[in-house]
């Protein structure tokens, strides 16, 4: 075939360069002049430039071609090359499958004690899941998320109608004392150790360092002043009885400032003399000892501190608080302190997880409050604004992004302190903040208990040492620890 196609090409050829030839010789006679002999044809066949068969288009597309071809080369060898590395870096980091005893990891020293060991924290999946646990034999409950932040659950049924019913009774026979005190005298030897000038006072007042004091800057950091819940009404009558705030504008410049000497308030209060009502908590509590010999009642609600069990009277109330704070290094723990092996000047409680038991349905009022529950974000400063304290629970409770109506028998629990990742207590939840709304009609009933555990894992272990040489008559002390543990065994935690 390829033959015969260059057989009439050939022959094509030949005729073309026939007619040409004639066509030139007419055109010399025409002219009358001699012409050049014409170029004796090549043996290339003739293409147009424009045509496929060009040269320089035949180039242009090979060269494309070829550096294609290497862009895809070295692309395979580049993925190639890096998953060889990964391998490699892989076999040098992870234990080979085939010795499962190699250890990526030198062992810990010894004075370490080993994690061995990691807290129990139930997920909440979303909120307004329902998850069915058994907390008890024979008995089911249904556990609801309630808050994602702080991780918050509810619990219908926890207690039964006779366990309310022997909490509050036994409380009752033990005796309730009050919550809160008045007013105490002796500020003086307390402001001499601030030891701070008015001037550094102001300027850490200051949030936002325009040289002025506006009522949220001091409420921020002084809302509690011995005892005492501060509102701006409050601040606006210190101003006018001490004259502070000349110019009436709820500013108060560095002069104006230092009109008010550390103890102007606590000296204020008791001239004007303070109402229960203004109390940070309006309530009265008693402890109930949980260790051998105790009720079966208060044996079957294990934990780390003693139930503490509270009633509000009509007007009860607690303000805005977290059940446990921050810890620093330099922190200790409350339940740890003997087990530290050092002396350290802050000491807070480290409660971990906070149960809350409803003894009683309130008639009116008396939910429990959680101001900024999965909010967006967290901000001290934010909870104060345009006069509005979402911390003040007798105001503004109904601010609060979430309320839980007290329920005879119902249980809520959350966790004050985030997860270190790792199955540790982390930093703390802020948004764990809550509080007790003011109560209208009837008495709440209430009853307190906490789970403690320090952040710090090496203390821990040690405390936990130290209780486990305890005789068991005398260990009062809960601790869900376990490596294994499902949601199931919740009932132990609580």
């Amino acid at each position: 075939m390829d033959f015969a196609v260059g057989e009439v090409s050939t022959l094509l050829l030949n005729r073309s360069n026939g007619m040409s030839n004639r066509d030139a010789s007419d055109d010399t006679a025409a002219s009358g002049r001699a012409t050049p002999p014409l170029r004796p044809p090549s043996d290339r066949v003739p293409c147009n430039k424009t045509g496929v068969c060009s040269r320089s288009y035949f180039v242009v597309v090979m060269v494309f071609f070829h550096v294609y071809i290497i862009n895809v080369i070295a692309l395979l060898f580049y993925v190639h090359y890096n998953n060889g590395q990964e391998d490699a870096n892989q076999g040098l980091d992870a234990p080979s499958r085939n010795h499962p005893h190699a250890e990526s990891r030198p062992p810990p020293s010894k004075s370490a004690p080993l994690r061995d060991v990691s807290l129990t924290r139930i997920e909440g999946i979303r909120v307004g899941h329902v998850q069915k646990v058994s907390l008890v034999p024979s008995k089911v409950h249904e556990m609801r998320t309630l808050s994602l932040k702080p991780l918050l659950f509810e619990i219908p049924g926890f207690l039964s109608e006779d366990e309310c019913r022997v909490v509050m009774q036994l409380a009752q026979l033990k005796g309730l004392m009050e919550s809160q005190l008045m007013v105490q005298d002796g500020q003086e030897e307390l402001a001499k150790e601030l030891n701070l000038s008015p001037e550094e006072i102001f300027n850490l007042l200051d949030i936002n360092q325009d040289g002025q004091l506006q009522l949220h800057e001091i409420l921020t950091h002084s809302r509690v002043r011995d005892g005492i819940w501060l509102t701006p009404e409050n601040l606006r009558e210190i101003y006018a009885g001490l004259k502070a705030d000349k110019d009436g504008n709820d500013l108060l410049s560095l002069d104006e400032f230092k009109l008010l000497s550390n103890d102007a308030f606590q000296r204020f209060l008791l001239q004007r003399g303070v109402k229960r009502s203004q109390l940070v908590r309006n309530s009265r509590h008693t402890w109930l000892y949980q260790g051998k010999g105790a009720h079966r009642v208060l044996r079957d609600i294990k934990a780390s501190e003693p139930l503490q069990v509270v009633r509000y009277e009509e007007g009860g109330h607690y303000h805005g608080h977290h059940d446990s704070g921050p810890v620093y290094p330099e922190t200790a723990c409350t339940h740890t302190r003997s087990a530290a092996n050092t002396s350290t000047p802050f000491e807070t409680s480290c409660r971990y997880i906070t149960v809350l038991f409803y003894l009683n349905s309130v008639e009116g009022g008396g939910e429990t409050a959680f101001p900024v529950a999965d909010n967006r974000t967290y901000d001290e400063v934010s909870l104060i604004q345009n006069n509005v304290d979402l911390l003040d629970t007798r105001r503004n409770c109904d601010k609060s992004n979430l309320k839980v109506k007290p329920t005879k028998g119902t249980a809520v629990f959350w966790y004050n302190y985030l997860s270190d990742g790792k199955g540790w207590v982390g930093e703390q939840d802020e948004y764990a903040l809550h509080g007790g709304c003011v109560v209208t009609r009837g008495t709440k009933w209430v009853a307190n208990k906490w789970i403690n555990i320090d952040p710090d894992y090496q203390r821990q272990a040690r405390y936990q040492q130290l209780v486990s040489q305890q005789p068991e008559d005398e260990d009062d002390e809960g601790f869900p620890l376990n490596p294994d543990q499902r949601s199931s065994d919740t009932h132990q935690e609580l």
